[in-house]
């Protein structure tokens, strides 16, 4: 009897020690994920990238090459949009470097726009009575930065969407709202 006892205490250990075998590589999966920016910014450079884990830190703004063309053609860099106002207005900010090739930034004339396509949405710069429109249009000055702050009512613009920002023949794509 006891060695029946024994044989029964194995054999139900190989059942457990089997099914854990089974169960934890299903359960070791991670679940789909949307690439990490870190991951797409590199395929974009045209570099090989594996698939990697989702990671804290802050990825680079821009591939090497898109910020040499914001710097050489535009005169700006450090361009950045955020969420503020609790989801409400979208700020648009850059850094001018050279400030005749950045007066198109600057331009009153030039009506800014930013286009969310994953909401298919097209946010303007509003205009406050008594303030005017929520933009720096003084002439630039290399080493100062500037803003504008774009209505998102409805708050239709999200944080981590990829959005466009237009500002007269300025184009800016891919910039991530913070």
């Amino acid at each position: 009897m006891n060695g029946t006892k024994m044989l029964a205490k194995v054999v139900l250990l190989a059942m457990v020690v089997a099914s854990g075998i089974v169960v934890l590589p299903v359960a070791a999966q991670s679940p789909a994920t949307k690439p990490s920016v870190a991951t797409q910014s590199t395929a974009a450079a045209g570099q090989d990238s594996a698939p990697s884990a989702p990671t804290h830190y802050q990825p680079n703004r821009f591939a090497g090459r898109a910020r040499t063309y914001y710097e050489l053609v535009w005169g700006v860099d450090s361009l950045s949009v955020k969420s503020t106002e609790s989801g409400e207005v979208i700020r648009f900010s850059y850094r001018v470097l050279d400030a005749d090739k950045a007066n198109t930034l600057n331009d009153k004339k030039a009506e800014p726009s930013l286009i969310d396509p994953q909401a298919g949405v097209q946010l303007v710069v509003p205009s406050l009575e008594k303030v005017g429109k929520l933009r720096q249009s003084s002439a630039p000055q290399a080493g100062r930065s500037y803003w504008m702050a774009f209505s998102n009512k409805g708050r239709l613009v999200k944080r981590g969407d990829r959005v466009s920002v237009v500002i007269g023949q300025f184009r800016a794509d891919g910039l991530v709202v913070d």
